[in-house]
């Protein structure tokens, strides 16, 4: 079955005359009548395309029509090694037709009664990448000897990001709502905190990740305010949003709007990220060391071997004064 899906995706992409279908106005996909063969073949179109691009467009910021304070503040990356990597991973998974077949029965079905978060995590599928190795040491000014005390990721899903921070750090928690998602945490060793333990007040960290939380959580600012009173004095937090900014929550929430409203204007990305800089973090005590400009990547299915939504990174550690 596998073998005649390739083999006819295959004569469709590289042989249409073997099949009669040449001519003017010829759309190989518009001929694939079987929607399963017709999404491989769209998928494999597109992984072609995304294997001779590097990409600039997901990292470039335009700092020309930011001020000068917040042009010192930026780091521009690229493409690199670990993102490559994780790119192919996607691509080979995305082959796996079977596998792909079988998570998309049992995501309709899971659907009716669990969350999409729980679903990719007990179908062990859907791992996200947001940064690599080098980029997060660049972000946080550290090289391979720092070691830090205590850490904490909020809302860290199956850990797959929290790998990357937890080898700095003696000790790793971890926050999540989502039970299947906690059962791969407890997997990994992490130490699993209630969401209303973590911010208790009897824990201090070094380093606080709050990566694409704010627009999927009910109360972002009072996320932002605990996490301010949790931190050390020289700690830092690493903070991901996905702009444009638009909230969803996805459990507590019945029409899946938070509570706190944060309101982010400006048009380009980077009117986006000062306004989220002046109007969100500034108001609640934090000053942006640096930010960046990532892809949020998931790994994808049968339809599309990965998908990618636009991060802002920033690092913010506590102003002087409070």
């Amino acid at each position: 079955m596998v073998g005649l899906i390739f083999a006819l995706v295959y004569l469709h992409v590289c042989f249409p005359a073997a099949l009669g279908m040449t001519g003017e106005g010829y759309s190989p996909a518009r001929q694939i009548r079987n929607p399963m063969l017709r999404a491989v073949y769209n998928r494999l179109q597109e992984d072609q395309r995304h294997q001779k691009d590097r990409h600039d467009y997901w990292y470039s910021i335009n700092t020309t029509i930011l001020p000068e304070g917040l042009c010192n503040k930026v780091i521009q990356f690229n493409q690199d090694e670990q993102t490559d990597q994780f790119l192919d991973t996607c691509y080979e998974k995305a082959d796996w037709i079977f596998t792909q077949i079988g998570h998309s029965l049992s995501k309709s079905l899971l659907s009716w009664f669990m969350t999409g978060t729980s679903v990719n995590g007990l179908l062990h599928r859907g791992s996200m990448f947001v940064f690599s190795d080098s980029q997060l040491q660049q972000l946080l000014q550290i090289d391979d000897s720092y070691r830090g005390q205590s850490m904490i990721d909020l809302g860290a899903g199956d850990g797959m990001v929290t790998e990357k921070m937890a080898k700095y750090f003696d000790t790793v928690y971890t926050t999540e709502v989502s039970f299947a998602m906690r059962w791969r945490l407890q997997g990994k060793g992490y130490r699993l905190l209630d969401i209303d333990e973590w911010g208790d007040g009897s824990r201090k960290y070094d380093l606080i990740g709050c990566l694409n939380l704010l627009d999927r959580c009910d109360k972002p600012i009072t996320i932002l305010h605990t996490i301010k009173k949790s931190l050390t004095p020289s700690g830092q937090a690493i903070v991901a949003v996905v702009l444009p900014f638009r909230p969803y929550v996805e459990q507590g929430s019945a029409d899946h709007r938070p509570t706190e409203n944060i309101r982010i204007e400006g048009k380009t990305f980077e009117e986006q990220c000062k306004n989220f800089i002046e109007s969100v973090f500034e108001p609640a005590g934090f000053v942006v060391e640096k930010f960046t400009k990532l892809p949020y990547l998931c790994e994808g299915d049968m339809h599309q071997s990965f998908y990618m939504l636009q991060d802002a990174v920033f690092v913010l550690k506590l102003k002087e004064d409070g």
